[in-house]
C-alpha cells in the first residue's frame, strides 16, 4: 500500500517525515509504509543477530548484524523520473550483515547503502502474510543487481529458511527445514539448523 501519489525523489524520501513513528521504504519512487511485525517476526530478527553477532564473535571477523537498520539503495529499471536518472527503490531489511568499517561510516549520515557502495554480505527478510511476494520475487531480483552475495528468506509461514547465493548475477537457492543444519558461504562454520532460527530450539 502505497501512501502518496506524488513520487519521491531519494533525496525527498530522506527528508521526509509525517509526524508519526511510521518506517517506510521507497519502492520505485514511492512511499510504501513498513508493516509491523508480529512478535514471532522480531524474535526470529532477533535471534538471527545474535547468531550472527555471536559467530562473528567467535571467529574475530570485522563485520556487524543490524536489525532493522540498514537501508539498501537501488533503482527501478521502470519509467524514468522527471529530473533524470530513474526512479529510486530504498529497502530496509530485517537482518543485514555487513563489515564494521562500512557501519561505521555511516554513523555521520542516512544509514543507506547505495548501489554504487561496497555491497553488504548478508541479507534477511522474514515473511509475513503482506510481504510474502515481495520478499520472494521483488527482493531477490533488487538484492542481486545490488550484489550482496547471500540472502536468506526466513519463512514462518511455511516453516523453512532458503538461503540464496549469488552466481553470476542470479540466486542459486536451498532450502532447509526441520532440523536441518543451514549451510551459509558466509557463515560457513555456523551451526544452526532451521528449528533454532524459526522456532528458537
Amino acid at each position: 500500500m502505497t501512501i502518496t501519489h506524488q513520487k519521491l525523489t531519494f533525496s525527498e524520501y530522506l527528508n521526509y517525515q509525517d509526524n508519526t513513528d511510521n518506517s517506510y521504504e521507497l519502492v520505485e519512487g514511492e512511499l510504501i509504509p513498513m508493516s509491523l511485525g508480529t512478535g514471532k517476526h522480531g524474535a526470529i530478527a532477533k535471534r538471527l543477530e545474535r547468531f550472527f553477532d555471536d559467530e562473528i564473535t567467535r571467529l574475530k571477523l570485522p563485520w556487524i548484524a543490524q536489525r532493522f537498520s540498514v537501508g539498501l539503495r537501488s533503482r527501478s529499471g521502470a519509467a524514468r523520473s522527471p529530473r533524470g536518472g530513474r526512479w529510486d527503490t530504498s529497502r530496509i531489511p530485517d537482518v543485514t550483515v555487513l563489515p564494521l568499517e562500512q557501519w561505521n561510516s555511516l554513523g555521520d549520515r542516512e544509514a543507506v547503502i547505495d548501489l554504487n557502495e561496497e555491497a553488504s554480505l548478508l541479507v534477511v527478510e522474514i515473511v509475513s502474510p503482506s510481504t510474502q511476494i515481495t520478499d520472494y520475487r521483488s527482493k531477490k531480483a533488487e538484492y542481486a543487481v545490488l550484489g550482496i552475495a547471500e540472502y536468506w528468506i526466513v519463512d514462518p509461514l511455511q516453516n523453512y529458511v532458503i538461503v540464496c547465493t549469488l552466481l553470476e548475477g542470479w540466486y542459486d537457492q536451498v532450502m532447509f527445514r526441520d532440523e536441518e543444519r543451514i549451510l551459509s558461504p558466509t557463515f560457513s562454520k555456523l551451526v544452526l539448523t532451521a528449528n533454532q532460527i524459526l522456532l528458537g530450539e
